[in-house]
């Protein structure tokens, strides 16, 4: 299977494949508070000390490179998913998510989602769930998935 657990000599990768991703596609409608934010987060460093923490994180991979990121946090909150942006709408991300709920822990799973990012995450199965919200710069849209139900 492409998919596994990251891995400590990902970190490097998995960063990068994160700051393309955003710096693509969610950081020209952001303020420069929001970019230093994410960029910080996406640190390999970053990545390195959550590790430790209740995350699950999963990389797919394709012959040996890595072209997406899931990060799972306490088995209820989708905190990353990324895709390099040349391999985007190949089934990647949704393969990343499916995977990680099977570790789910919760029965409604969220998701704080750029905005350039909902109609992927509906196409998912998740739902608005509130208004629009700022935190630290990073501009995000409440959503959420309702496991085991139809909801």
């Amino acid at each position: 299977m492409p998919i596994r657990k990251i891995e400590r000599d990902d970190l490097e990768f998995v960063s990068a494949i994160c700051l393309r991703a955003f710096s693509e596609a969610v950081a020209p409608g952001l303020s420069e508070q929001g970019v230093e934010t994410f960029t910080n987060v996406a640190a390999a460093d970053s990545f390195a000390s959550r590790m430790h923490g209740d995350n699950l994180m999963l990389v797919f991979t394709d012959a040996a490179a890595i072209q997406g990121v899931i990060e799972l946090k306490e088995g209820r909150h989708v905190a990353m998913l990324f895709i390099e942006p040349a391999c985007q709408r190949r089934g990647i991300g949704r393969q990343l998510l499916s995977t990680a709920l099977e570790y789910a822990r919760s029965d409604v799973i969220t998701v704080r989602a750029s905005l350039s990012s909902v109609t992927a995450y509906e196409r998912f199965g998740f739902i608005c769930s509130g208004a629009v919200g700022e935190f630290a710069g990073l501009v995000y849209q409440p959503m959420e998935k309702h496991l085991n139900s139809s909801g």
